[in-house]
């Protein structure tokens, strides 16, 4: 096919106290007696709350057989933990009416995958790469309670495999409801706040500078592009006005990867997951913290927002690797073969050898 054929998220509701809606909305797809499933980030577990002030978990509408499960999302999404929690689901109560991801971008991608491991056989690792998933999940909706990540959007969900860490990417991937409610991403921890909405403007500084680009993406990753400017540059405090636009900037940034891809940054960046475990919006910042080269103008801006906004980003994370770890990340990287061809063209191999990418790695 020469166009993708792109599928988007079914159903999108946004504003603030939509989450409130979130019982009407479920209705309609709970299947007799089936349970809704609720994915929620550990982070929620003691009582965080958000919004109106009451602790998220008691706002959450059970009916029934519902579950909450707590996912522990301390490390990105791995296929083990995602195959877990479906053969848990699947012995418990056979089959469900739905899975709920309420959290960062690390639930989303679990519930997405969780969602889909309920109907198709064998391990998720099986489902690594590029429209490979054969089945339609059971109905899943997603809810961030942070913004940035697209992974409200996206059709992919980010997994680390036995191998490899890459995404089931494919049409059954994205959800069949997202809830765009900025009052729930109100108290998120500021440094988080700031590494999640970074992982958005890099998004858009891989995108609009891609070789894919096009005006899908471009409409979309100007737009998020320019929300980002406005709460991490021109703003002066953080307030309701921050996070309703990065909630936004968030849903935008993941429409604008849809037709194009990410680059350098993300590249790189999943090295440094699968060997360290690092989280990716961080990742990105220590990766994006060393690409002049490639990104002059983002980098230079990104050092203002860093600056402006009194964020750490790590340092020496690279330092006393051996050779074998070191190879172990650039092979990850260098897999990741779209996002290379994005950023450098069809002749990225040419440009990006090993060795280069090796001593990227070493100044991180």
């Amino acid at each position: 096919m020469k166009f993708r054929n792109f599928k988007m998220v079914s159903f999108v509701i946004y504003g603030r106290g939509s989450f409130n809606q979130l019982d009407e909305i479920l209705a309609p797809h709970r299947k007799g007696d089936a349970p809704m499933i609720f994915l929620v980030d550990h982070f929620f577990e003691h009582g965080a709350a958000t919004g109106d002030g009451k602790p998220l978990i008691n706002r959450i509408p059970l009916r029934g057989k519902d579950k909450i499960i707590f996912a522990d999302v301390t490390y990105e999404p791995k296929t083990t933990q995602v195959d877990k929690l479906a053969k848990q689901l699947k012995d418990e109560f056979g089959t469900v009416s739905g899975i709920i991801g309420i959290g960062g971008g690390s639930t989303l991608d679990l519930a997405k995958a969780v969602s889909l491991m309920m109907n198709n056989p064998g391990s998720s690792a099986d489902y690594q790469g590029w429209d490979l998933v054969k089945f339609p999940g059971v109905y899943k909706a997603g809810i961030p309670t942070l913004s940035g990540t697209g992974a409200e959007v996206s059709r992919t969900t980010v997994l680390t495999g036995p191998t490899r860490k890459l995404g089931m990417n494919s049409d059954f991937t994205p959800f069949d409801q997202i809830v765009l409610d900025p009052e729930l991403i109100a108290n998120a921890p500021v440094n988080q706040r700031f590494y999640t909405g970074m992982d958005c403007y890099i998004h858009c500084i891989e995108s609009l500078q891609g070789t894919y680009l096009n005006e899908f993406s471009k409409s979309y990753g100007e737009k998020a592009l320019n929300l980002c400017q406005y709460i991490f540059l021109d703003k002066d405090k953080w307030d309701e006005e921050c996070d309703d636009k990065l909630m936004m900037a968030s849903y935008a940034g993941g429409m604008s990867i849809a037709y194009s891809q990410v680059g350098v940054a993300h590249a790189v960046s999943y090295g440094l997951s699968y060997l360290l475990g690092t989280k990716h919006g961080v990742g990105n910042c220590i990766v994006m913290n060393h690409l002049e080269p490639y990104y002059p103008e983002g980098v230079a801006e990104f050092k203002r927002m860093v600056e402006k906004n009194n964020i750490d980003i790590p340092v020496g994370i690279c330092k006393g690797l051996t050779d074998e770890q070191f190879d172990t990340m650039i092979n990850v990287s260098l897999g990741m073969k779209p996002l290379w061809e994005n950023a450098l063209g069809k002749d990225w191999e040419k440009i990006m050898t090993r060795e280069k990418l090796r001593a990227l790695y070493e100044k991180l």
